[in-house]
């Protein structure tokens, strides 16, 4: 398959995706809240640009769970498997091939702090899926990283064209130690829910827990509803 006709496949599987999925995103509490609970001008889709909570930071903390993988390029896979009609494992190269975006959004960790107009570079998760083909069955996502975390969202979140996988970060290659060569983000959810180092994305029937919904974090993780714990 050439480089036109991969684009024409994710291009028609994409609009699918939307189709399926858009009326579930637009009703999502981060799109739909009458009554968000933050401060400051309307963000880019319409919640007050900063969560309850959240005090503003120009600097960017560490956060992991004690081991920072380092990944070379050439050994570096991305597995897509699951409830998909087409898994896949792509390398370094096969993930820059693809359709790549520049983003600027908000990140907000849920240890209370926020980082605000943040640029990215890299690759929509909606089109990862558009090359996998969710199953009806899908509903969720779970997100593996090379540090063994793992974590769940559900799909009307992932697929929203802000949620991305990462490989640059204000102008310079994502650092490793916030997740280089390359981790996800969620502008609508708790950073948590972005795997760092990620490795595996696994499509689900149904819903499962991850490395902190399994200890106690919320397992939905809207910053808007303070939703920070279950």
């Amino acid at each position: 398959m050439d480089t036109y006709e991969k684009l024409d496949k994710i291009i028609d599987a994409r609009m699918k995706l939307k189709r399926r999925f858009e009326e579930k995103m637009a009703q999502t509490p981060s799109m739909a809240d009458d009554k968000p609970r933050g401060s400051g001008p309307l963000n880019r889709h319409g919640m007050p640009q900063v969560p309850v909570g959240q005090t503003v930071t120009k600097k960017w903390p560490v956060l992991d769970l004690g081991y920072q993988p380092n990944i070379p390029l050439d050994k570096w896979q991305l597995a897509i498997d699951g409830e998909v009609e087409e898994p896949m494992r792509l390398k370094w190269v096969d993930l820059m091939a693809l359709p790549q975006v520049e983003d600027v959004s908000d990140f907000h960790c849920v240890t209370t702090w926020s980082r605000l107009d943040v640029p990215w570079g890299g690759v929509r998760f909606m089109d990862l899926a558009a090359l996998v083909r969710p199953k009806e069955t899908a509903t969720h996502i779970m997100c593996y990283g090379y540090d063994g975390y793992a974590t769940n969202i559900s799909l009307e979140e992932a697929l929203k064209p802000d949620v991305l996988l990462v490989h640059t970060a204000d102008g310079e290659p994502l650092p490793r130690e916030h997740g280089g060569p390359l981790r996800m983000i969620t502008p609508q959810l708790y950073a948590w829910k972005g795997s760092k180092w990620i490795k595996r994305i696994e499509f689900l029937a149904g819903n499962q827990l991850g490395f902190w919904e399994e200890r106690g974090y919320s397992n939905t993780a809207y910053p808007w509803r303070n939703d920070r714990y279950s």
